[in-house]
């Protein structure tokens, strides 16, 4: 499987935790009073935010992660939830999208839509993911679906208005950070897994084992080719020495009339 694809979709998916990072520091410019858990989350994109474009900015950003690294890490997921889960994160990223580019005063129904279609999605897409990745870690899998269902749980109270608890803008974070912490956990799984363990569905070797097997066949064959170097060597030191040999009993032919004579001049007489 293409290792370049894997590694950039499992980046594309930690980077959603960019959306934390953003809305602190939108919060902490605020110069109205704002509350987490009695404030949505799309009042800060509002206009009246210093930085509310940084949060739509965001909002949008996050579409682009979620999407990208979907369909980046295709290829690594296994079993038939793999294109339900990359359909219904597209439908989380559509949704976010709509959150950042249509604000909640300027464009309320589409900004609802928006936010509908990314809670919806998110959740049911963290299940889905589960699923499809769960051949390669059952502790990853279980992991996941508990996500996604704390976050459709959340998303169905949110929706019905049981919010007392966790306030409105609590309610509505519980629905919606799941998913980014979701997608960097899979993320970071499924790069890792893929690089160490063989795919569940055919046991072909990872690529950190191919490139081992490669490493100890060249090794192999160096040795093998030192080992008919050396034979080579030790055939032509041995016919060497034979031609230098003399034979021992050279002189036990000397004629004792004429010691003078020659091996040739011996034969003739």
């Amino acid at each position: 499987m293409p290792g370049k694809r894997i590694t950039w979709g499992a980046v594309a998916w930690l980077l959603t935790l960019q959306f934390f990072v953003v809305e602190t520091v939108v919060q902490l410019r605020s110069v109205l009073p704002y509350s987490r858990s009695a404030d949505t989350i799309s009042a800060l994109g509002d206009a009246t935010q210093p930085a509310h474009a940084l949060m739509n900015a965001s909002f949008v950003v996050q579409a682009g992660l979620i999407g990208a690294g979907a369909v980046a890490l295709l290829p690594v997921l296994r079993g038939r939830a793999a294109r339900p889960a990359v359909a219904l994160l597209g439908v989380a990223a559509l949704g976010v999208l709509l959150v950042g580019v249509f604000p909640r005063l300027t464009s309320p129904s589409l900004h609802t839509a928006g936010t509908v279609l990314y809670l919806v999605g998110g959740g049911l897409g963290l299940i889905a993911l589960a699923y499809a990745v769960r051949p390669w870690s059952e502790a990853l899998g279980t992991t996941v679906v508990l996500l996604g269902l704390f976050a459709t749980a959340m998303t169905v109270f949110y929706g019905a208005g049981v919010v007392e608890l966790l306030g409105e803008g609590g309610t509505e974070r519980a629905a919606a950070y799941v998913l980014p912490v979701g997608l960097a956990l899979a993320g970071a799984g499924l790069w890792w897994l893929s690089r160490t363990r063989a795919e569940p569905d055919t046991g072909r070797p990872t690529r950190r084992q191919l490139r081992a097997q490669e490493r100890e066949r060249e090794r192999l064959e160096r040795a093998q080719r030192a080992a008919e170097r050396d034979d080579a060597l030790e055939a032509a030191a041995r016919r060497a020495d034979a031609t230098r040999e003399t034979p021992a009993d050279a002189d036990d032919d000397l004629d004792p009339d004429d010691p003078w004579a020659g091996p040739r001049r011996r034969r003739e007489r």
